[in-house]
């Protein structure tokens, strides 16, 4: 493959995880994600690595919580209802410190829905959809680009925190053919001494989420909670656009983060002074940084494509005395720049006006 070449956004995905050095990929067909299982049984046999297409969902994240508790860099993908049956694998391998990478390639919803794109999967992979007390990294690529280098970081992170890691994508971006740079792969894997794979010169390792003894489970929870603050310390990533002189923020991720660039672009030729805010890690959360801006912004406006879900979290991020607006579309139907422009003249006029 060429150094640079066009290619959709759920293709960077699959390459970016053969960059990483994904070594075992498990998968059921779902509409708007089929071209990254598609293109991972081409590439992964052509490199001796192990693909597997499963009969459900159910099974593709019991056989990555089993490749990935014997030390191998493994991942699935899948759209919003499938998502939805991986809950309860994910929660098993957050308690049981499995590092994996999950894509969630989202549709519309609830239900089947359709298979537009959509961002109503907030709640269930930012704020944990299984049991129990835990929390999964979140990263939000707004492109194809990103979509490549957000998944080689998934898989990084995955490691470094022994957590399971989602990128959370929609079919817009997942369908979206754009130029992708290709990113050197990686070289080396980490060590992992704390695998599954057989105790014949070691002692031997359990991996489990289930403490038979209820007074031993409360450290093991309290632990983990650890290593979310940590997370929460280290791991935010945000992107900031003309938020030197902003008077109102946007906020949006994904695939609306570009319909609200585009919409301040024009604002600004027309005399707004409109900033955008992309939270690129959806968990952590970038809450300091939003309350770092609102100590001088009064008027916030969250773009995305649901109800309204993130922007729960930017009101909680801003304080209560801030204006935050909303503007959005659901179920799989796309939110242009002109309807988050009328938006933000709603709350601005032109300087002068």
């Amino acid at each position: 493959m060429s150094p640079k070449g066009l290619m959709t956004g759920n293709i960077a995905v699959a390459e970016g995880a053969i960059l990483a050095g994904c070594q075992a990929y498990f998968g059921y067909p779902i509409t708007p994600q089929n071209e990254i299982l598609e293109h991972m049984s081409q590439r992964m046999s052509e490199l001796g690595r192990v693909f597997l297409q499963t009969e459900s969902e159910l099974a593709a994240i019991s056989m990555v919580y089993g490749a990935a508790a014997s030390g191998c860099r493994t991942m699935t993908s899948t759209s919003s209802p499938g998502f939805s049956l991986q809950q309860e694998g994910i929660s098993y391998m957050a308690g049981a410190e499995i590092p994996a990478v999950i894509v969630n390639v989202m549709r519309g919803g609830p239900g089947l829905g359709n298979i537009g794109g959509a961002q109503g999967d907030y709640f269930q992979a930012t704020k944990g959809g299984g049991h129990g007390d835990y929390r999964v990294i979140n990263l939000a690529p707004n492109s194809a680009q990103e979509m490549m280098d957000l998944t080689m970081l998934a898989f990084e992170l995955a490691d470094k925190y022994r957590n399971p890691v989602v990128v959370l994508s929609d079919g817009f971006l997942g369908q979206a053919m754009e130029p992708v740079e290709m990113r050197e792969p990686v070289a080396r894997l980490p060590a992992k001494p704390w695998a599954i794979t057989g105790a014949r010169n070691r002692p031997k390792n359990i991996i489990n989420s289930f403490e038979m003894d209820p007074a031993n489970f409360p450290p093991r929870v309290r632990r983990l909670f650890e290593k979310y603050e940590r997370i929460r310390q280290n791991e935010v990533r945000y992107e900031g656009i003309g938020l030197e002189d902003a008077s109102l923020v946007i906020v949006a991720y994904g695939s609306v983060s570009r319909s609200a660039l585009t919409a301040l672009k024009t604002a600004r030729e027309e005399g707004l002074k409109v900033g955008l805010f992309r939270p690129v890690t959806l968990f952590p959360f970038p809450t300091g940084p939003l309350a770092d801006l609102a100590r001088r912004v009064d008027d916030f406006l969250v773009a995305e494509l649901s109800f309204g879900q993130m922007i729960e979290d930017v009101k909680l991020a801003v304080g209560r005395d801030k204006n935050v607006g909303l503007v959005n579309q659901y179920g799989g139907v796309p939110l242009p720049s002109d309807m988050i422009l009328e938006a933000i003249k709603k709350v601005k006029q032109p300087v002068g006006k």
